[in-house]
């Protein structure tokens, strides 16, 4: 793996950083866009809130700061493999069938059966009936 070519700065140095330029400065000067550049190399890794924080800047301009470093983001990259799932199957409800003509009753209990099952039975019975 290609390292990057920019040392790694901790939280902690980056924040000694940072008091010593207060404690150096003189008037209200602007931060640097080398502090910068290290706070927002910092936030990467600990998240803008605890560096914001921690570093004492304001948190809108240091994720400001962010989004102009990264520049605007890349469109994500099309799937090349997608898992269709298929849901699962709910239990079906109990049908019951009383069909009643000249020659007498016939009752029908089917549970769990689809509804497939139920129309053709019905057709069969309809046909063989006539």
């Amino acid at each position: 793996m290609p390292r990057s070519k920019t040392p790694t700065v901790s939280l902690e140095e980056a924040k000694a950083c940072f008091e010593a330029r207060r404690h150096n400065r003189r008037g209200k000067a602007a931060i640097p866009d080398e502090l910068w550049a290290t706070a927002v190399e910092v936030a990467r890794k600990e998240g803008v809130s605890r560096t914001s924080t921690e570093l004492r800047v304001e948190w809108n301009h240091l994720k400001r700061r962010m989004a102009a470093a990264t520049g605007p983001s890349p469109k994500p990259a099309l799937p090349t493999f997608v898992e269709l799932v298929r849901p699962k199957a709910e239990p079906l409800p109990e049908c019951i069938i009383e069909l009643e003509g000249r020659r007498g009753k016939l009752r029908i209990q089917l549970m769990n059966a689809p509804a497939s099952y139920v129309a053709t039975l019905s057709r069969n019975l309809l046909e063989s009936a006539s």
